[in-house]
């Protein structure tokens, strides 16, 4: 199985495992359309061939220019990112066992806990639209890295509100040093 990159495209969205994201695609109709496969010319790409084209991407810095490339898009059809920003988190799950080629866990994997469960994964981290409720940031970490540290990295600047739960509470002085004017309404 091939390792997991450290950050995301659109299966971070469903919360879709490589494995998962194969499945999916030949489970649902609208998924296969999206991505452009007709299963009467071709098969669905493998999990390794998933994780091998987000390596690839990653490795070329697209990954983030292709949300950018949308968002910019989106704009010229009038669909403006506003000034307040909803961060949150959501867990990708990845198989904890080494029963795979390497006999080993994946490195780049690690367990968090939420609640009283223990997850082993990877965490997606988002900055979304208050008013479109679009994503205009996103990054992927272990799942042990605390949500509060990549809040940094979901703030575009002009907010002038930021949202979020717990994990982000506390973070005033992170939120008025990476966007200035913005008040902060974490709970």
């Amino acid at each position: 199985m091939c390792r997991s990159c450290t950050r995301g495209h659109w299966r971070w969205q469903l919360n879709l495992s490589d494995p998962g994201v194969e499945e999916a695609l030949y489970d649902s109709v609208v998924m296969r359309e999206f991505v452009g496969i007709d299963l009467g010319r071709e098969p669905v790409p493998d999990e390794t061939t998933i994780c091998k084209f987000r390596h690839l991407l990653e490795e070329h810095g697209l990954d983030g220019e292709m949300l950018e490339t949308v968002n910019v898009y989106l704009e010229g059809q009038g669909v403006r990112i506003t000034t307040g920003t909803i961060v949150d988190v959501t867990i990708i799950h990845a198989p904890s066992s080494t029963k795979n080629l390497e006999q080993k866990r994946d490195p780049e994997m690690h367990q968090t806990k939420k609640g009283k469960q223990w997850y082993f994964g990877m965490k997606a981290h988002i900055g979304v639209d208050s008013q479109t409720k679009l994503i205009h940031t996103a990054v992927v970490t272990p799942a042990n890295v605390a949500d509060a540290t990549v809040l940094p990295e979901l703030l575009h600047g002009e907010e002038t509100k930021v949202w979020g739960d717990q994990a982000y509470r506390g973070q005033r002085e992170v939120i008025q040093k990476h966007a200035r004017r913005a008040q902060d309404c974490t709970q």
